[in-house]
């Protein structure tokens, strides 16, 4: 099973346009997922290239 970083329901409460609520499949939850995933890996690469052990806004 894999680890999820992102909460569906969090994700469902903004999936909205004009206030109208949109159904989340569960592909889209799951490459969503992924995604982040991938941005958290990038920064924190980006952090050390920078001699930093932390990892910040700026590294997004």
């Amino acid at each position: 099973m894999p680890k999820y970083i992102v909460v569906r329901s969090n994700i469902k409460e903004h999936a909205r346009v004009n206030e109208r609520a949109l159904n989340v499949s569960t592909d889209f939850f799951e490459k969503l997922n992924k995604k982040v995933v991938e941005l958290i890996k990038e920064a924190c690469t980006r952090a050390k290239e920078n001699n930093r052990n932390t990892v910040m806004g700026k590294d997004l």
